[in-house]
């Protein structure tokens, strides 16, 4: 293929993966009551069915419903995508790929839709509903009556449940650096210092929240993730240095008996 023709194939990628996150999106928004409702989990786990704290959800702009419903559709519609999106882009870049790296196409695509989704649900089963908690328990603390904003509360769960889930990519990312020789589990176990104060970075600007409960429920998996994508690279590193010392292994001489 020329140079234009890979241009065409890759704005066909492009194309194929913005039709279905918009399918998506238009899927979300016939049913969005009930993707509405689905959101509203975590709230109602929070306050464990005493809703004399929290005066329901509100729109504070004529906008306001606008946004509610751009958020849960983007979020509804990339979830409803990405597994497609996944299929077009192995689809596009299997035929510059060797027989050993395709067969790790298929393994590396379910990885990514399998860390993205225990990221997702670790956000939205537990991370959103604890984080609810100790608002709502902090404001009954100090006798507050709480009047939440609905597009604040929307984009807290679309925005954590986003952005957990991609955090929880980065092992992955990890081991394809060392799969390619770029970086190794030494260099790895060297900084990881350096890696606590980014995951703790990282899970602040992912966190809106300010207390330190969200904070270290977040940093503390992303950092389990790190050392497992070390332990798991050091495996990969022993064999492949393995395989190659024997390899290079020198033959006995002679090769024929007497």
């Amino acid at each position: 293929m020329t140079f234009f023709e890979h241009l065409e194939a890759f704005r066909g990628l492009i194309l194929r993966c913005l039709s279905s996150f918009l399918l998506g999106c238009i899927v979300v928004g016939c049913f969005f009551p009930f993707f509405a409702d689905l959101l509203n989990w975590p709230l109602r786990h929070a306050l464990n069915g005493d809703n004399s704290l929290v005066q329901g959800l509100v729109t504070t702009s004529p906008m306001g419903i606008f946004s509610v419903l751009m958020q849960v559709c983007f979020l509804g519609g990339l979830a409803i995508a990405l597994p497609f999106m996944l299929y077009f882009t192995a689809k596009f870049i299997s035929p510059g790929l060797r027989k050993n790296e395709i067969k790790l196409l298929l393994p590396g695509c379910l990885c990514v839709l399998g860390l993205f989704a225990i990221g997702a649900a670790f956000s939205y089963f537990y991370i959103i509903p604890a984080t609810l908690s100790v608002s709502i328990s902090l404001n009954k603390v100090f006798g507050f009556q709480l009047i939440w904003s609905a597009p604040m509360y929307y984009g807290l769960v679309v925005w954590m449940t986003i952005g957990i889930g991609l955090c929880f990519e980065f092992p992955l990312v990890l081991l394809v650096l060392m799969y390619l020789g770029i970086i190794s589990s030494t260099k790895l176990k060297k900084i990881r210092k350096h890696m606590v104060v980014a995951v703790l970075i990282a899970a602040g600007l992912i966190t809106p929240s300010s207390d330190p409960f969200s904070l270290f429920a977040v940093a503390a998996p992303l950092y389990i993730l790190y050392e497992l994508a070390i332990f798991i690279g050091a495996r990969y590193e022993a064999r492949k240095t393995k395989e190659h010392q024997s390899e290079n292994q020198e033959l006995p001489w002679p090769l024929v008996k007497e």
